[in-house]
């Protein structure tokens, strides 16, 4: 078999390398016209020189390859801007949007983790009847009970006017007032004022006075509620501090099993009453009034839910 170039002008047959043709003197050349046709593409797709690094940018690129920058000529103020440049966005981090700031991670009854509640939205409503965060069998919540906001980026639990209150564990110690609700293990009590000494005893209506023990000083009082809304032991303090725990103290409750042997104590001075957790292992809770802001490892308790805040 002969190997030659065939002429595109006549079919003429000529020998490989030869530039023109033999029988009718037309140029010769390797893939005829489309090659001649892809030649004069390449050389429209040139383009023009990139007005920041000097690389040719082929026409219809709105980049320069090397550079990056846009194709086109400098502008005025010395920046090269394409007539096609596309509006520049900016980008934001992949997930942004869907990040919660907090979580609530559910207690179970033996210390370990149950399920975690993300706080992604503004207002985050628990309560046992149609509640984004719900516990429809804790016959101890309120149907709406509590609410977790967001308030100037912080988070904040709110006591929605439950009947059993949302406490929070202290850290260390925490000031109090008489009418403020405390709890202990399984036990709930309240701080209460006492009648001074300074205040005559009430006579009854026929000028008779109640024949009794005289009244002891003291600056507080202790009373245990009981569920079902009745009152238990009340305990008028003797000194200025008053030990709580499951043996050896001022109050006891040796039959409570969540109940450290010395767990907490509410001490006064000065006019002031302080609540303070001896270093128990389940810790000690006060109950919020209104609203309080949380913070990361704190640890929420109402109904018979335990939950522990984590802020991200």
């Amino acid at each position: 078999m002969d190997v030659g170039l065939v002429c595109d002008a006549c079919d003429g047959f000529s020998a490989m390398g030869a530039q023109a043709c033999s029988k009718c003197g037309a140029a010769l050349m390797l893939g005829g016209a489309a090659d001649a046709d892809d030649s004069a593409r390449d050389a429209d797709a040139e383009g023009e020189a990139c007005g920041s690094c000097g690389a040719t940018v082929p026409a219809g690129h709105g980049f320069c390859g090397r550079c990056g920058a846009p194709a086109g000529k400098p502008s005025s103020t010395g920046q090269v801007k394409a007539a096609n440049e596309p509006r520049k966005v900016q980008t934001m981090f992949f997930g942004a949007m869907q990040q919660a700031r907090a979580k609530l991670v559910l207690i179970k009854g033996d210390g370990l983790d149950g399920v975690s509640f993300t706080l992604a939205g503004q207002e985050h409503v628990a309560g046992r009847v149609d509640a984004p965060l719900l516990f429809d069998e804790d016959p101890y919540l309120s149907p709406t009970h509590a609410n977790f906001i967001y308030i100037s980026g912080k988070l904040v639990v709110r006591d929605e006017s439950s009947a059993n209150g949302v406490f929070i564990r202290i850290r260390g110690s925490a000031a109090v007032q008489p009418g403020d609700r405390f709890l202990v293990g399984e036990q709930v009590l309240d701080i209460e004022e006492t009648i001074s000494n300074d205040e005559p005893p009430e006579a009854l209506p026929d000028g008779t006075f109640f024949f009794a023990s005289p009244r002891r000083g003291s600056h507080f009082r202790l009373v245990q509620r009981l569920r079902g809304g009745d009152t238990g032991l009340a305990y008028r303090a003797q000194s200025d501090i008053v030990s709580l725990g499951r043996e050896g103290n001022d109050i006891n409750f040796p039959e409570d099993p969540f109940i450290s042997g010395r767990h907490a104590q509410v001490s006064y001075r000065d006019g002031q009453l302080t609540l303070t957790d001896s270093t128990s292992k389940n810790g000690t809770f006060l109950r919020v009034n209104g609203q309080q802001e949380l913070q990361h490892g704190d640890y929420v308790f109402m109904g018979q839910q335990l939950l522990r805040v984590e802020i991200v």
